[in-house]
């Protein structure tokens, strides 16, 4: 199954990049607070990160991995724990387990991604 990932590969393509997840984790599209709301280089970071779920942390850099015997029962587990973990309502775990699984459908394993708020663009394909 292909699926978002953190990674460290293309750091520094932006002055504001930053990689606190643990390289290969898995991530997903967090929430955008009121500070960055307009502003993906705001000044929280979070409009233009996304967030490890297990760390907890963020990057702006994800990479579309192929990890090999991971079901989509395994991705909405570990998206509905990520959020029970943080306090959140895990009711839509299989929701956006969906809504991430479509968003790297079409795209080859080694895709770089950044996020711009609402927008998830390519920013580098590299060699598995």
């Amino acid at each position: 199954m292909k699926l978002l990932t953190a990674t460290n590969v293309t750091q520094g393509f932006r002055d504001n990049d930053f990689a606190w997840c643990v390289e290969g984790e898995l991530v997903h599209i967090g929430v955008v607070c009121p500070r960055d709301e307009g502003d993906p280089d705001g000044g929280c970071g979070c409009g233009r990160s996304f967030a490890g779920l297990n760390s907890h942390r963020a990057t702006t850099t994800a990479m579309v991995r192929e990890i090999p015997g991971f079901s989509d029962a395994d991705y909405v587990l570990a998206i509905r724990s990520s959020l029970e973990q943080q306090g959140c309502d895990p009711t839509f775990a299989e929701h956006e387990a969906a809504l991430l699984r479509c968003l790297v459908r079409d795209w080859p394993e080694g895709v770089i991604v950044e996020r711009r708020l609402d927008e998830i663009v390519v920013r580098q394909v590299v060699q598995p």
